[in-house]
C-alpha cells in the first residue's frame, strides 16, 4: 500500500527531474553554440574614450623637427589627467616605408616612432596605430596589385616590431578612410593587409576600416553594412561619422564646395533655425542646400537611427565596433551646438557600446582651443565628453 501510494510521487519526480536535466543541456548547448565577442572587454575598454593626435606624423611636414616638437611629453600627460583612455596615432606610410624594400623600415624615422609610442605608453593609455597615408597612396592601392604585395610586406614588418609592444594596450589599424568608389574593391584588399599583420603581430588586436562613401556625405555606415568579417575573432571594425557635414564640416576648405560658405549653422537643425542664419550665407546654391538641411530637422534621435545601424551589424555579425573618428570643425561652428552634437554622438556610440576617438586633439576640430595665443583645454566639450 505504501509503495502504490508512493509510485505516481516517484513516476513525477522522475519526470521532473529529466525535464529539469533537459533544460540544463539545452542551455549548455545554447550557450556553447551562441557566436561570442572575440575581443575581450578588459581589452577592448581601452578602445572608449580616445582622442586622435593629428598633424604629428601625418598630415603635415614630415620632419624629425615635427616629430619631437608637435606633441610632447607634456600633451601626453595631460590627455590622460583629462580622463582619456587611448590615443589614435595616424602615422603616414612615407615615415617609414620604403618600396623598393618594403621589409625594412626607416631606421633614422622609426626612433622618432618608438619614441612616440614610449612617450604613450607611460602614461598607461591604449595608442591605436593609424596608417594614414596620402589620397594618391590609397588609389595606386585600389588599381596595382604589385603595391597591394608591397604595402602587405611593410605592414608584417611593422607588426613584427610592434610585436613586442603590450597587446592590451597597442592596436593595430589597417587603413584610415578606405575611399575606394566601390567598396568591394576595398574589401578584396583588406583581407590580404589583415593577413600580413598577423602573420607581424599575432597576439595584437586589429582594427579593420569600412570604406567610407565617396562625395559629400562623409559617412560609411552604408559601407560598414557591405563589409564581411574575416575569420580572425582578435579584430574590431571601424567606422567614421561626419553627419549631417553642413554641420559638422561647416567652413572648411577641403571636401564638399559647398562647405566653405556655410557659417553659424546651427544643430539642432529645422526650418525656423536655420532661416535665421541663411542671409549670412552668400551663395544661392548653398542656402538651398542649408534650406534642406533645415527640413531635415536633424537631432539626437536622427543620429541614433545612423548608429543603430552600424551596432545592429555589430550584434549580427557578434564583432566589436569602434568609431575612431567624429567632430565638429570649430572655426564657425556655434560653440555650444557644437558640443551638443559630440555629447549626442558619444552617449549614442557609449549606448550602443560603441567605441570611440573624437578628431581631435589640438588642431582644427581640437578638445582644446587657443585663448590669446595659449592652447588651454575647451571645459565645454570635455563636459560634452565625459559628462
Amino acid at each position: 500500500m505504501l509503495i502504490t501510494s508512493w509510485s505516481p510521487w516517484r513516476r513525477s519526480k522522475k519526470i521532473w527531474v529529466s525535464f529539469c536535466i533537459g533544460l540544463l543541456i539545452v542551455g549548455i548547448l545554447t550557450f556553447s553554440s551562441s557566436p561570442t565577442l572575440g575581443v575581450k572587454e578588459e581589452r577592448f575598454i581601452h578602445l572608449t574614450q580616445g582622442i586622435n593626435l593629428s598633424h604629428w606624423f601625418s598630415q603635415a611636414p614630415l620632419t624629425h623637427k615635427n616629430f619631437q616638437t608637435r606633441v610632447t611629453a607634456k600633451d601626453i600627460q595631460r590627455i590622460k589627467k583629462l580622463g582619456f583612455r587611448h590615443v589614435r596615432l595616424p602615422i603616414d606610410p612615407d615615415v617609414l616605408l620604403n618600396e623598393t624594400q618594403p621589409e625594412k623600415l626607416n631606421q633614422e624615422n622609426l626612433k622618432y616612432f618608438d619614441m612616440a609610442l614610449d612617450m604613450i605608453l607611460a602614461e598607461n593609455l591604449g595608442v591605436i596605430v593609424d596608417i594614414h597615408p596620402k589620397p594618391q597612396f590609397k588609389q595606386r592601392l585600389y588599381k596595382d596589385m604589385v603595391f597591394v604585395n608591397t604595402v602587405a610586406k611593410f605592414w608584417k614588418s611593422l607588426a613584427q616590431h610592434l610585436s613586442t609592444t603590450d597587446p592590451e594596450l597597442v592596436f593595430l589599424e589597417v587603413l584610415n578612410e578606405p575611399d575606394a568608389k566601390d567598396p568591394k574593391v576595398w574589401y578584396k584588399i583588406q583581407p590580404k593587409l589583415l593577413t600580413a599583420m598577423r602573420a607581424g603581430a599575432p597576439s595584437h588586436t586589429l582594427i579593420a576600416s569600412a570604406n567610407i562613401r565617396v562625395g559629400k556625405n562623409w559617412s560609411d555606415i552604408e559601407a560598414l553594412q557591405l563589409l564581411s568579417p574575416v575569420q580572425d575573432s582578435n579584430v574590431v571594425y571601424n567606422f567614421h561619422f561626419y553627419k549631417p557635414n553642413p554641420f559638422v564640416s561647416q567652413g572648411a576648405t577641403w571636401g564638399w564646395d559647398m562647405l566653405r560658405y556655410f557659417r553659424s549653422v546651427p544643430y539642432p537643425s529645422n526650418p525656423a533655425s536655420v532661416k535665421s542664419v541663411l542671409p549670412k550665407i552668400k551663395n544661392e546654391a548653398a542656402r538651398k542646400h542649408l534650406q534642406i538641411y533645415g527640413k531635415e530637422r536633424w537631432d539626437a534621435q536622427k543620429l541614433e537611427e545612423l548608429i543603430k545601424r552600424a551596432a545592429t551589424w555589430a550584434q549580427k555579425h557578434q564583432v566589436r565596433l569602434t568609431c575612431n573618428e567624429f567632430g565638429v570643425y570649430r572655426r564657425v561652428a556655434p560653440p555650444d551646438d557644437r558640443n551638443v552634437w559630440i555629447n549626442d554622438v558619444r552617449s549614442l556610440l557609449e549606448k550602443y557600446n560603441i567605441g570611440w576617438s573624437m578628431w581631435d586633439y589640438n588642431h582644427g576640430f581640437g578638445v582644446m582651443k587657443r585663448v590669446k595665443g595659449e592652447l588651454i583645454p575647451d571645459l565645454d566639450t570635455l563636459q560634452a565628453l565625459f559628462a
